[in-house]
Parts: C-alpha cells; structure tokens; sequence
C-alpha cells in the first residue's frame, strides 16, 4: 500500500482510517506530534524525534502509553508496512477520549501514526521568505497540535508566491512557520537560542553539529530582522529541508554571499541522512 494510517493498534489506508469525534483533538488540538523521513524503510533521527515527543507530552502533562522504546518499535513496524521506502513518517498523542470538559479526563492517551510517501527536498532550491509578526502563545518550544497561527502564515505564504514566514516577536526573528531560521554573517553561523520561543528543531541541532564538526563558529543569541536582511546567508531547516537557503525576503534580495559554506553544510548533512537511511 502506498500509505497507511494507525490508531491505537489499528491500521489502514488513511482514507479509509476513522476516529472517535469525541477524541479531544477534535475539541481542543489537545495533543503533541512529531515528524521526520524514512528511506529504504529506515526512519532517520528517530531517537531524537521520539526524545522531543516524550518532553512535549511530559511539558502537557500527557502520559504516553507507551515506552520510548515500544514507541520505535511501532514507528519501525509500520514503515516496513508500506510499498515505497521513501515516507513522510508522522505521530501524535492525544489525551484520549472523553465528551467535551477542558479539565483532563480519566482516560488513556490515543495514538496516532500516518505514512505517506515523501522524499526530503533538494537542497539547491532557493526559498521566496515573507516576515510576519510572531502572534502565537508563550509555549512554542512543546509541538503542539494547536497550529492556526502556522496554518494561517502558510496561507499568507502562498498567497505572496513564497515558500516560507518568518515569525518576529518586534525585532528579535524567532523562527519561521513550520522550520527554524538561523543566518551566517561573517563565517559565524548565528540562530535563535532554544527557549520557550522556538521549537528546538532536530535539522537545527544536526547542522550546529555540523558546523563545529568544521569550526564554524556557533553563537546561539537572538539575532534582529535588520541582521537577518544584511545576513551573508539566510538559512532555513526542518526535518524535510536540512539546509536551504533564501534569496529573497519581504520581495528584497538577500543572502547568496557564503556559497562555501552552504555546500559544506549541505553536503554533510546529506551524507550524514545517506548513511543513517542505508539499506539494512
């Protein structure tokens, strides 16, 4: 099958999968996910992802039934379910399942598990960036369900022809949409501090790997809109785009002055995916 859904213990082709209403994703978002890639039917950076999943529900007091490991398991199972190597791998957990009341209920967490083919993006592609006031609550560091700040920035996005939103809160850049932005101004790769306004992207935490890896200096501090305009590069990562960079943002041209650098990152960042996702 080409893709596949699961929850709690049960599994089939998403269009045909079906969930309680009274699942309180439906209510209240209330709930955590995680995403990464597979290839060959590998799923890359998995400890790390499940790592985030577990303090994201732990932070929403959430109790995942399940252990870390059974977790992986599960995810590892399901993969090797699917036709095609190459998958967008998703999860999340939800409180359970109760009639409506904000307070918690006395129930067991849900979980949910959707595959579907994908492969990560060219690295080469240049992104079209727009900048958009940081509006969202004071937790972004917990992946949360509640995402209609992100959905309505992606729709914005779109609507100006461009691939991505930076998200500022007055001058200090925080992050983008759905990925982490960090720049490099003068061979110094510069990115938000990992605190309660950004989610501590797993691509984020690969390339400051790879940046001292090839001592590139590394200065975790908030950096201004005005240094992200006058940047040497703009660079944007997620779980699906290691390292790709802007050339444009707000309509005005930017970046494209560190060329070496960028093929450096990318390319070990590629090998680095390469090599975990192997065929076993």
């Amino acid at each position: 099958m080409k893709n596949l859904g699961y929850y709690n213990g049960e599994y089939g082709l998403l269009e045909e999968m079906k969930i309680p209403m009274n699942d309180r994703v439906c209510y209240f978002g209330d709930g955590v996910y995680d995403a990464t890639y597979s290839r060959n039917h590998v799923i890359f950076a998995l400890d790390e992802h499940i790592e985030r999943f577990f303090n994201s529900a732990g932070l929403l007091r959430i109790k995942i039934p399940y252990s870390k490991e059974e977790l992986k398991e599960i995810l590892k199972d399901m993969v090797k379910k699917v036709d095609c190597g190459e998958q967008f791998v998703y999860w999340q957990v939800t409180r359970g399942t109760a009639m409506r009341n904000h307070a918690f209920p006395d129930t067991p967490a849900n979980l949910w598990i959707t595959l579907k083919p994908a492969n990560i993006k060219d690295m080469s592609e240049k992104a079209k960036l727009i900048t958009l006031e940081d509006t969202r609550f004071l937790h972004c560091n917990i992946k949360t369900l509640n995402l209609l700040p992100s959905v309505i920035a992606a729709q914005k996005t779109e609507e100006a022809g461009c691939q991505e939103a930076v998200f500022h809160r007055g001058d200090r850049v925080t992050e983008c949409a759905h990925s982490n932005v960090s720049i490099i101004k003068d061979g110094i790769f510069k990115t938000a501090p990992a605190d309660n306004l950004i989610l501590p992207g797993i691509a984020r935490a690969h390339i400051i790997k790879m940046c001292k890896k090839f001592e590139i200096p590394v200065n975790e501090t908030a950096f201004t809109l005005k240094e992200l305009m006058e940047a040497d590069e703009v660079v944007v990562t997620s779980s699906g785009q290691f390292c790709i960079t802007a050339c444009e943002i707000d309509g005005k041209p930017v970046g494209g002055k560190a060329p070496e650098i960028i093929k450096k990152l990318q390319d070990a960042l590629l090998n680095e995916f390469l090599e975990e996702t192997k065929e076993e």
